[in-house]
């Protein structure tokens, strides 16, 4: 508490000096200004009050620049500040940084306005911050309040060719000495400011020497860790001859990996080649079959003069011819699925060799696929036989129509021969196709070779990882000593419930006792006595007093109800047996009584 006021003084001085400088001066400020340099040794000391210490693998690091970085987040238009900060290639600390940020923020004239954000998000500041921080209590806002005055002030400072990072922060109070002498007139006001700035010296020699005890504790500290690098480096060689071993034995595995590889590349070879003669043996078929309906063309041709008498069964023909045409259309669509299924059996085989041990198993797959493919093609000629034959049939039928139906049938004729041309250009597609396949079995080699690249750099990644986890074994160690230093605090902490509400106890039983004495007090002294005389109505109910409604006088207060309103009887301090009371009073003492027994 003292430290905080000893900054909250020395923060209203500086501020205060700083701004009658200036307005004497007249003119804008420099970063040789004595004020302004005090000004900002004073509020970096206000921001490092109460920061947490972070611990890393170096050491322990304690700085105000953690926090002011939350500010690019809460408030977009100081990123101006954080970039050009960063950008700066002479700043190498994080104080360094800091006192940047401060000074931008100051010839911006936002300081107050930023800080006041900060403010605003105060469960952000609690991660840097202790509770009792100035920047987390109430002192926080005034400091805020009071930079506001500083808008007023323009400031011209050059942050190049500065050595922000290794100046000491200590205050000169000559000026704010010399100020205080100034101000004769105000004895009062000046004796005040002394005080303050004898707090604040013994508070910075407090400070002072609490940083010799954190630097001599850094110094053993890193001490320890030289020791204990040393240690793991000596570890670490034995562990990089273990991994080489293990890197030759990788190595033999790598290569009857590829030994195994090539054979199933060669069998996925020779099983492509059987696919394609099967192929080529189903165009075959298929180049007969379009013979077959040239020559059936042809015999149409010597029927035409017949087929004009019967126009009627023509129509019904061309009806039926357009659902053969049909019915070759969904060949073509099927033969397009098989290429599908080709394509998945493709993959099937890039899924072979990634998988090496699984081979047997997708090889007999894909010949059950193959053979399936086989007979549906088989079944497609048989189907492809009975309709042509049902078309010699219809043809019979079909001998008495007309010149008109001659017309249509040398349009049908050209539709069938660009149909055919049709086929051919998929058949050469089809051959295109297996050329990419082999490509892409190129492909695949090449990437089983980038995957054994790969395997190399998780084995580097694997050193890494076991590097990184010895280290995370001495972060638990130090872990479960905080975990017990905590406990223990918490039990300190129990005690010391444990006594509070001990306390509470006592002052309750205490505050009760003082009611019972003021009480006798009152009883002692005596309530204001009505006479009979002066009472004509009931003080509650308000009826008035004859015969049948008589008057009677509470014991506690004093006043005159009637039998109603006083019905009942309560044991006073005054009194040793139970007397009559009023309700209200009634009421009242049960409820203190209550209280009592609670």
């Amino acid at each position: 508490m003292e430290e905080r006021a000893n900054l909250m003084n020395m923060m209203k001085l500086s501020i205060k000096i700083l701004i009658q400088s200036a307005l004497s001066l007249g003119r804008t400020l420099d970063s040789d200004f004595p004020p302004l340099q005090q000004f900002f040794v004073v509020l970096e000391h206000c921001l490092k009050h109460g920061l947490k210490v972070k611990k890393t693998f170096i050491g322990q690091n304690k700085s105000f620049f953690g926090p002011l970085e939350l500010v690019e987040k809460l408030c977009p238009e100081a990123s101006d500040i954080a970039t050009s900060v960063k950008n700066l290639p002479e700043l190498k600390t994080a104080v360094g940084r800091g006192r940047a940020w401060l000074y931008l923020a100051l010839m911006q004239k936002k300081l107050a306005d930023y800080l006041k954000v900060l403010l605003d998000h105060k469960h952000l500041l609690s991660e840097f911050y202790e509770p009792d921080a100035l920047m987390m209590e109430e002192e926080g806002a005034v400091i805020v309040g009071l930079l506001v005055g500083l808008n007023v002030i323009d400031a011209n400072l050059c942050l190049k060719g500065e050595d922000l990072d290794s100046q000491v922060g200590v205050i000169d109070f000559s000026l704010y000495l010399k100020e205080t002498q100034d101000s004769d007139g105000k004895q009062d006001g000046g004796i005040t400011a002394v005080l303050d700035q004898k707090h604040y010296v013994e508070e910075l020699n407090r400070h002072l020497s609490c940083t010799v005890a954190d630097l001599q504790n850094k110094i053993d500290c890193l001490e320890k860790t030289n020791s204990k690098l040393q240690e793991e480096l000596a570890a670490a060689t034995d562990r990089i001859g273990s991994l080489q071993e293990e890197q030759q034995q990788l190595k033999q595995q790598n290569e009857l990996i590829r030994e195994r590889s090539e054979k199933s590349v060669e069998v996925t070879k020779e099983d492509t080649k059987v696919e394609l003669d099967t192929y080529k043996q189903s165009r075959q078929g298929l180049d007969e079959m379009y013979s077959d309906v040239w020559k059936q063309l042809k015999e149409e041709k010597k029927i035409r003069l017949e087929l004009e008498k019967e126009l009627e069964l023509q129509i019904g023909m061309k009806t039926e011819m357009e659902i053969a045409m049909k019915l070759l259309e969904k060949d073509t669509h099927e033969k397009q699925d098989t290429l599908v299924a080709l394509r998945q059996q493709l993959e099937e085989v890039k899924a072979i060799n990634l998988q090496m041990f699984h081979k047997s198993q997708n090889a007999e797959c894909s010949l059950q696929q193959k053979t399936e493919a086989i007979s549906s093609f088989e079944g497609k000629t048989n189907e492809m036989m009975s309709s042509m034959k049902q078309m010699e049939e219809r043809l019979q039928h079909a001998e008495k129509a007309r010149q008109a139906a001659e017309e249509r049938c040398s349009k049908m004729k050209q539709e069938l021969a660009g149909r055919l041309d049709t086929c051919r250009q998929q058949m050469s597609q089809l051959d295109s196709k297996c050329s990419t396949l082999e490509k892409e079995l190129k492909s695949e080699k090449e990437q089983r070779q980038t995957l054994q690249r790969e395997l190399h750099q998780e084995k580097d990644a694997t050193t890494l990882l076991k590097t990184e986890l010895q280290q995370m074994e001495g972060l638990k160690k130090e872990l479960r000593k905080l975990q017990d230093e905590k406990q223990q605090l918490e039990k300190v902490c129990e005690e010391q419930e444990q006594a509070l509400q001990e306390m509470g106890l006592h002052l309750s039983q205490s505050k009760l006792k003082m009611e019972d004495i003021k009480e006798v007090n009152k009883a002692l002294k005596g309530h204001t006595w009505l006479k009979d005389d002066e009472a004509t109505h009931c003080k509650q109910c308000e009826k008035e007093f004859s015969i049948s409604r008589r008057k009677h006088h509470c014991r506690n207060c004093g006043d005159i109800f009637c039998n109603t309103c006083s019905s009942n009887e309560l044991a006073l301090p005054s009194y040793p047996k139970p007397v009559r009371v009023c309700d209200t009073c009634h009421t009242l003492l049960l409820q203190r009584c209550s209280s009592n027994s609670s």
